[in-house]
Order: structure tokens, then sequence, then C-alpha cells
């Protein structure tokens, strides 16, 4: 396995959530959702891959990644969210009596929720308009035109890019608005998009039964505004048999909206830099994903480009094609790791589940072809396959 100097650990951190509350509970997402993907063109459970190389590494009993690298035809998690939320928005206007003609679906991204949405807004007949703000690789941003969409730049965050898409959305007719991330007043649309997400974790608890483990012990989850931290805790926090699972986030270092907001108390927006995560380069933390952010996350992980570059590297070598916001959740592990066996951390901090008989699952969101470019196509030679 590639290793790293222990300098390049340091701009890294990790926070217990003090307002965890190990007796919260939240309504279960309705089996709706998993009954509309199974039908869908080239639906099939991704695979949960086995990495026994890593659990030795990380000192646990099982590490297995959820590998979202082909989801529905694209490269990453979003396209169950975008096709549940876009089925859900033009069944409601519909209902709305607003017709069924001709829609612009809106949307801004920093990459995978907008070619997911430009997919299929295409397979529904309709067109989609997809805001892109600095720092989307351009093989991201051709690749969203190429699912017939029409694509703006924003100069500016991922937050200006939302902005303004919003704005666009309300200022023409026959325009929806598709958006993965909520505000006061915008909530419908972002919660089905969480809903469509929770068919990934049904798939894994199925996955776990065939190999006869009843729960993980941790779930690691690559996390931009919450909306697939909420639905994760959706999952585990819905389940009395599910509740003993820690739930951990992992962002970039300079976009960690989760954890300072974590840390607060309350909802902090962030100033974001360049990262080569850029799928998970967000400022604002969703105003949907809040609550269950504050009362069911565990804790909170922030790692460098650096650390998520190596664990990309080294998934790839195992054969989990990862790209770098999908390989932060190793990245996290390892840093967890890392703090966990220093002689000077805190001991009285929680293991969050790195124990010899923990299993450990690692969701890898998206592949290498979801930001072409961004990892190098070159591989560690110590990388140990297993």
């Amino acid at each position: 396995m590639a290793t790293l100097p222990p300098a390049d650990w340091a701009p890294a951190t990790w926070t217990p959530n003090q307002s965890r509350d190990h007796d919260w509970t939240c309504p279960a997402v309705s089996t709706e959702v998993r009954d509309f993907h199974r039908p869908l063109p080239g639906y099939a459970p991704t695979t949960l891959a086995d990495l026994p190389g890593l659990a030795r590494e990380l000192g646990v009993a099982r590490v297995l990644t959820k590998d979202e690298s082909n989801r529905l035809g694209l490269p990453a998690f979003k396209g169950l969210g975008a096709s549940w939320a876009i089925h859900r928005a033009l069944r409601d206007r519909a209902d709305r009596g607003a017709g069924d003609g001709p829609v612009m679906i809106v949307t801004a991204t920093d990459g995978n929720h907008g070619r997911a949405v430009a997919r299929f807004t295409r397979q529904y007949g309709h067109r989609a308009r997809v805001f892109v703000p600095d720092g989307v690789h351009p093989a991201a941003v051709q690749a969203i035109r190429d699912e017939g969409a029409t694509v703006s730049h924003v100069p500016g965050t991922y937050d200006d890019a939302v902005h303004t898409a919003a704005a666009h959305a309300a200022g023409h007719e026959n325009c929806l608005l598709v958006q993965d991330t909520a505000w006061d007043g915008y909530e419908d649309v972002p919660g089905w998009i969480v809903d469509g997400y929770s068919t990934l974790f049904a798939e894994l608890d199925d996955q776990l039964r065939d190999r006869g483990i009843r729960r993980p012990d941790l779930v690691v989850v690559p996390t931009g505004v919450g909306s697939l931290l909420q639905a994760a805790l959706t999952h585990y926090r819905s389940d009395l048999d599910l509740l003993a699972t820690t739930i951990v986030s992992v962002e970039p270092v300079n976009a960690a909206c989760v954890l300072t907001s974590v840390t607060a108390g309350r909802p902090v927006a962030v100033d974001t830099g360049v990262t080569v995560m850029a799928g998970l380069n967000c400022g604002t933390v969703s105003t949907l994903a809040w609550p269950y952010i504050t009362h069911g996350l565990d804790a909170c992980v922030t790692v460098t480009d650096a650390q998520a570059v190596a664990a990309a590297h080294d998934l790839t070598a195992l054969g989990v094609p990862a790209g770098p916001c999908g390989a932060a959740a190793l990245a996290a592990a390892r840093f967890i790791k890392a703090s966990q066996d220093n002689p000077a951390s805190d001991r009285t901090r929680p293991l969050l589940g790195l124990s010899p008989t923990a299993t450990i699952v690692l969701l890898v969101t998206e592949g290498t072809a979801a930001n072409p470019g961004l990892v190098p196509s070159t591989t560690h030679a110590d990388n140990d396959s297993g």
C-alpha cells in the first residue's frame, strides 16, 4: 500500500459529534423508491468488494467497498437520486395541472449530479440546463454536454452556481429546479433526491446478509452538502437492528461545511478552495440534512487532496476504480486509524468502529471516469492486492 509521510496527515482532522443522540430515530424511506429503480434500463446492484489487505492495514475483520463507479451506466451514485427526483417532480407538476408539455430542468453541479440530471432529463424527453462553478474538470463538463444539456459556467463557487440555477429557474416559465441541496422554502425536490439514494443502502443490507453479516460496524460517507449522508443516517437510524452502526462523514480539508457546523453546533457556511475532490467542494450544509446530522452522525473527518489521491491509487490497484471523492472514504479510515494509534491521541475519544472484529463499509461514491484527469493513471508499486 502507498504510505504518506506524517507531515501530510497534519492538515487533516476529525471530531466527534457532541450532539449525537443515541436514542434518536427517524422514519424509514418507502420501498416504492427501490421498486421504481429496479425496472430502469441498466439497473443492477453495484458491487460490494471485500478487500482483506485493507482490513489487515486497518486492524479490522473486514473492509468492504460499495463501488458506485458504474451506477445506471454513470460513473457515480447520483443517478439514483436524479432519476427518482425528476420522476417525482414531473408527476407533481402534472398533479398540479401544469400539463405534461416540454420542461426545462435546471440544476447546478460540480460534476456528477449534473450529468445524472442531464441523462434522465433526456430519457424523460425534456431539456436540461446545468450551471457549473469554477474548478469542474473540462472532461466532466463535456460529459454533461454529451448528455444533451446546455452547460453554463458560473465564475465562483458551487454555492454561487446553486444560487444562479435557482434564480434562472424562478425567472423562466416551464422550468423545474432539481437541486440536490435544500434551503428554507426548497425542500421537496432535495428530499426526493435523498430518498432516491435509499436504494444503495437497501442493496447493501442484502449484500451483507448474503455474507452472514447482520450490520456494518462503521460506514464512511463522502460528504458535500450532506444529501448522501442524510440518506445513510435515515437508513441506519430508522431500523432498530442497525442503530449501533457508526456513521462518519468525510470532507476535503478546505470544504468542511459539515465538520465546521457540527463543531459549532449549528449550520455554518464556509469559504471553499480548490480541491481534487470536486464533488465534495461544497460550502453550505443542506437544511434538510442538518437535523439528521446533528442527531445521528457520530463523527466528522477531513482529508487532504494527497490522502484522497493516494487512496484512489490504492483502490484502483485493488480493482475498485475510485475517483478522489469516492477514495476519500478510505483516506478517512486511514486517518482515524493513524489518530487512534498515535500515543499522543486523546484516549477519551470514541474508537469509531476500528476494532479487530469490526466490519467497515467504505462508500466509494464515484469512479475514475467521473472526473477523468484528476487522478494520474499510474499506480504504486507496493500495492497489496490482499
